[in-house]
C-alpha cells in the first residue's frame, strides 16, 4: 500500500459539495450515467470515500434501492475510492466483487462507500469496504481489480465499422 493519498485523474472540486470531488456528469449514453452524480474524496491513509444520491430511478419493486444499482455503485466506488486511497494510476478492470446486503437502502438519503485499499501488487489491487446510509451499514463488499496494459478498442459491427 502506498503512503500517498490521491484523487482520481480528471477530478475537480464539486461546487455543490465542499471537500468532495467529481468528474461531473457521465455521458448520457454511458451505463455509468444511471448511477447519477458520483462524489469522492480521500479519507485518510489507505481509504477513500465515495457518495451517490439514490433516487426513485434506483428503486426496486419493493420500494428499496435495487441490488443492481447498489452493485453498480460499489463497482464504481472501487475505482474512485481506490484511487483516493492510494491505488496506482492505470487502467483497471474488475476481476471480482462480492457484496453482502445487510439492510435495505432507501432513496433520498446519500449512500457513502468507505473503500479501504488492502493490498496492491504490480497487477492486482485488493479492496474492501462498507456502504453506510445515515450512519448505518447497509452493504459490505470486497473486490479485486486487475491492471491492464491495453484498453479495449471501440465496438465494431460485422462490417468493421465503429458502432
Amino acid at each position: 500500500m502506498t503512503d500517498q493519498v490521491r484523487q482520481p485523474t480528471g477530478a475537480q472540486p464539486d461546487p455543490d459539495h465542499p471537500g468532495w470531488f467529481s468528474w461531473g456528469d457521465f455521458p448520457r449514453s454511458s451505463f455509468a450515467s444511471a448511477t447519477g452524480r458520483l462524489l469522492f474524496r480521500p479519507a485518510g491513509k489507505g481509504r477513500g470515500e465515495v457518495r451517490m444520491f439514490p433516487t426513485e430511478a434506483h428503486m426496486n419493486m419493493g420500494g428499496s434501492i435495487h441490488g443492481g444499482a447498489v452493485m453498480s455503485f460499489i463497482d464504481m466506488a472501487l475505482f474512485a475510492g481506490g484511487r483516493c486511497a492510494g491505488m496506482a494510476e492505470g487502467h483497471y478492470v474488475t476481476l471480482d466483487l462480492t457484496t453482502h446486503f445487510l439492510a435495505r437502502g432507501e432513496t433520498g438519503v446519500p449512500l457513502d462507500a468507505q473503500v479501504d485499499l488492502v493490498k496492491q501488487t504490480r497487477s492486482l489491487v485488493f479492496l474492501q469496504g462498507v456502504v453506510v446510509q445515515d450512519g448505518e451499514p447497509c452493504y459490505s463488499f470486497t473486490g479485486t481489480l486487475k491492471k491492464v496494459t491495453r484498453r479495449n478498442g471501440p465496438a465494431l459491427d460485422d462490417d468493421g465499422a465503429r458502432r
